[in-house]
């Protein structure tokens, strides 16, 4: 059982912000920027990768309706929306979830982009070649 199914079996407390039916959103514990949140699906998937299209649909509503909150009640208007699949990405919990991390500035969050431009042409090669 993953830290979030405690979460949503009230097993261990958290800041929750929104609920309904299929999802839940709370305050990550880390908080990257004040407001932080975190949206998870109800129904265990592991990542992105894994979980089915309803469930994609119910977690990117909830985001939205949560980001929308954290707008006005934080007079933010910009924000990170960020899924991590799998340990490479910095996954650590593998249960599904969304951050949501408003931004204050350009210098709250640093995401390192490293330079693969003289690859692309072989890149974009091996998507069309390899997938549908």
């Amino acid at each position: 059982m993953t830290l979030f199914q405690k979460i949503i079996d009230r097993e261990i407390p958290a800041y929750i912000i929104y609920e309904d039916e299929f999802t839940l959103a709370f305050l990550d514990i880390t908080q990257a920027t004040p407001g932080h949140t975190l949206v998870i699906p109800k129904t265990a998937t592991d990542s992105f990768m894994s979980a089915d299209i309803e469930t994609l649909a119910h977690v990117q509503a909830t985001a939205q309706h949560v980001a929308k909150k954290l707008q006005v009640a934080l007079n933010v208007n910009d924000f990170n929306i960020i899924s991590n699949a799998g340990p490479l990405s910095g996954q650590t919990v593998f249960h599904y979830h969304v951050h949501i991390i408003p931004r204050y500035s350009d210098k709250d969050l640093i995401i390192e982009h490293g330079s693969h431009a003289d690859a692309i042409e072989s890149i974009y090669q091996k998507i069309n070649t390899n997938t549908k």
